[in-house]
């Protein structure tokens, strides 16, 4: 079975925002080294849910996105058009982490899709 392994919060100020989580929640933020501006959010380990991500808002209707893992993400793709989805954002590597690319359901939610892999560049 598919599970959400992470989740997105678009910001206009991330900085302001991780705060505020941090201040509210006690969630461990801090920016990503990697090649784009993003902050990786950890939000404990003492009971089950998931970490996620804060990155600048892209357009003023960017929402928030949850992320599954999937083990192909061509193959899954593919599904998820033939099921009536659309891919709204193609197949682009994280590197060091995985494959992503962002979709939309039927009825136009935004979901991303993830399949790991560690040589992605």
């Amino acid at each position: 079975m598919n599970r959400v392994i992470h989740f997105e919060i678009p910001a206009n100020d991330p900085e302001k925002v991780a705060a505020f989580y941090t201040g509210l929640f006690g969630w461990k933020i801090s920016k990503w080294a990697g090649p784009v501006d993003y902050w990786v959010v950890e939000t404990g380990k003492d009971a089950p849910g998931i970490n996620g991500g804060i990155l600048r808002r892209q357009h003023p209707e960017q929402p928030c996105v949850n992320t599954v893992d999937v083990e192909n993400l061509d193959a899954t793709m593919t599904r998820v058009t033939e099921s009536g989805g659309q891919v709204v954002v193609p197949k682009m590597p994280v590197p060091g982490v995985g494959w992503l690319c962002y979709c939309k359901d039927p009825d136009g939610n935004i979901f991303g899709m993830m399949q790991p892999d560690s040589n992605a560049k």
